[in-house]
C-alpha cells in the first residue's frame, strides 16, 4: 500500500534551498541535544551516517559522518553503520515507518538509531490562529501547518520498524517573537514553511494574515508583550536487534514471589466482597 503524499517534495526542496544559515536555530538546538545524548552513551561509534535535509549544517557538526539527503529511498548500505542519526526531517516524511526501516537495515547488529524531529504541540499557536482567521475571513480552511504526531503514537513507530529497546521522549522549546509576521518570516528563513501537497498554491490574502496576527496576539502574548511559539522536539531511540541485548522474561518464568521480595504477607482475595 502506497503511503499518502502529504508532503510536496519539490516544494520542500525549494523551501530548504532558500533557508539562511544564520536562521537554523532549530537545527542547532537538535544537534546540541543529540551530542549530549551521545556523550552519555558508553560507546565509541566508528561508522556514523546522518539523514537530513540540511547536509551542510550537519556535516559541519559531525565531520566524521557520512551525510545523506532524506529522500524516500535512502542512500544507505546494509549493515554499514554503528550509528544512524535521522536529523530534523521525519516530520516531512511521507512514509516515516519506511524511513526508520531503512535506517535499521543500515545498522550493524546492536547499532544505535537517534531520530529527532518536530512533533507534538509544535506551532499549535500558529495553526489555531491561521485556521480561525481563514474561517472568519473566507469561510474556508486549508492545510498550512504539517500534521504533528503525538509522542504516545510515535514511540510505536520504532517497534513497527523492528527496533529493540525503543524509547520516545519530547523536549518542548518556547521561542518568542515580536508578532506572528516575524514568526512566519523566521519559518521561511529556516526552510520550515508550508510544503504540504494540498496547500493553497496562491499567495495567502493579506487580510487573512492580518487577522491571524491579531488572533495570535490576543491568545498567545507573553508577559514581555511578545508572542510565544512552541517547537516540540521528539527524539526516538532504538537499537538494531542483537542476541547480546537484554530480553524480557517469559510470563510465569519468575523464580521468586513478589511478596517475598517486598517483605510482605500474601493474602488471598475475598471473592464474597467483589
Amino acid at each position: 500500500m502506497t503511503p499518502p503524499r502529504i508532503t510536496d517534495r519539490a516544494a520542500l526542496m525549494r523551501n530548504r534551498a532558500r533557508a539562511e544559515t544564520q536562521a537554523l536555530f532549530l537545527q542547532e538546538q537538535a544537534a546540541d541535544a543529540l551530542q549530549e545524548r551521545l556523550n552519555e552513551v558508553n560507546r565509541t561509534f566508528t561508522s556514523i551516517a546522518i539523514v537530513t535535509g540540511f547536509p551542510d549544517f550537519w556535516a559541519a557538526r559531525f565531520p566524521e559522518a557520512t551525510v545523506i539527503s532524506d529522500e524516500d529511498r535512502l542512500d544507505l548500505a546494509p549493515k554499514a553503520h554503528d550509528l544512524v542519526i535521522h536529523a530534523m526531517c521525519l516530520h516531512w516524511a511521507n512514509d516515516p515507518v519506511g524511513q526508520l526501516v531503512q535506517c535499521r537495515h543500515a545498522l550493524q547488529p546492536d547499532g544505535l538509531l537517534l531520530c529527532t524531529f518536530l512533533g507534538g504541540q509544535t506551532l499549535h499557536e500558529l495553526r489555531a490562529a491561521l485556521g480561525q482567521a481563514e474561517a472568519l475571513v473566507t469561510g474556508g480552511l486549508s492545510p498550512r501547518i504539517a500534521p504533528m504526531g503525538e509522542i504516545r503514537d510515535l514511540g510505536g513507530l520504532l517497534q513497527r520498524a523492528g527496533f529493540a529497546l525503543p524509547v520516545a521522549d519530547s523536549a518542548p522549546l518556547t521561542a518568542s517573537y515580536v508578532n506572528a509576521f516575524h514568526l512566519m518570516h523566521d519559518l521561511r528563513k529556516m526552510g520550515e514553511n508550508n510544503a504540504l501537497t494540498d496547500r493553497i498554491k496562491q499567495v495567502t490574502r493579506r487580510d487573512v494574515l492580518t487577522k491571524a496576527a491579531c488572533i495570535y496576539a490576543e491568545n498567545f502574548r507573553n508577559a514581555a508583550g511578545r508572542v510565544d511559539a512552541t517547537f516540540d522536539f521528539i527524539t526516538l531511540t532504538g537499537w538494531a536487534p542483537d542476541d547480546s541485548q537484554p530480553k524480557p522474561l517469559r510470563p510465569g518464568s519468575a523464580t521468586a514471589r513478589l511478596a517475598d521480595v517486598l517483605g510482605t504477607q500474601e493474602k488471598p482475595l475475598d471473592r464474597s466482597k467483589v
